[in-house]
């Protein structure tokens, strides 16, 4: 059974870069549906006692009648519960740049920071649709940039998502995660997102991944 997340922090905490509505609407609304409309795609059948990361990694085990629903919605919601704490107030643990062992990897990954970003904004602002964009650590453990559509998740293969790794950072390039501040500005959204990025948090998935 899935439940919602509590937010880490206020719907306000994230402005002026993201705003308060906005947080409320895709959280309490957006996230929100995808967690019920997963438990009542898995009422009944084993895999609602799994975790959802274990969920989507076996989607292919899934009949076909319930492999959509649950792709969707249980994807919806790993990558929802993934991305608000990938996010914190711009200056109180969100922006700047990251440190350590991952910054290692990001350098050694790309050339530089701004290089990563770069990479990053585009593989963003070429999904066409609604989709994500993700930072992964692949088996070799080198970082590679990819982006899913929809809410398909790395985790879920290559097969299903078209390209695979352990997600370590991700952004969300629906339009509803921007369209009421941004409108149709996809690039300034994910300009502005850098100011809130929780880098500790992205440093703590690279160390598990």
């Amino acid at each position: 059974m899935m439940t919602l997340p509590t937010l880490p922090y206020a719907f306000e905490a994230l402005e002026p870069h993201i705003d308060s509505q906005t947080m409320q609407i895709h959280h309490g609304k957006h996230h929100n549906a995808y967690v019920t409309n997963g438990n009542k795609a898995l009422e009944g059948h084993p895999f609602a006692s799994l975790s959802p990361v274990e969920i989507i990694k076996r989607l292919a085990e899934l009949p076909d009648d319930k492999r959509g629903p649950v792709r969707n919605n249980v994807g919806g919601h790993v990558n929802h519960s993934m991305f608000w704490e990938l996010m914190a107030p711009a200056g109180k643990g969100g922006g700047g740049v990251p440190t350590g062992t991952l910054a290692d990897a990001i350098t050694k990954a790309f050339g530089s920071f701004d290089a990563f970003k770069e990479k990053f904004a585009a593989a963003g602002t070429g999904r066409f649709g609604s989709g994500w964009a993700w930072l992964c650590v692949m088996p070799d453990k080198s970082l590679a940039i990819c982006s899913t559509p929809n809410q398909d998740n790395p985790l879920m293969g290559k097969a299903i998502a078209g390209c695979d790794g352990t997600p370590i950072l991700g952004l969300d390039v629906w339009e509803h995660a921007y369209y009421l501040k941004y409108q149709n500005r996809r690039p300034d959204y994910m300009a502005a997102w850098w100011n809130v990025v929780n880098w500790n948090k992205a440093a703590e998935n690279f160390a598990k991944a």
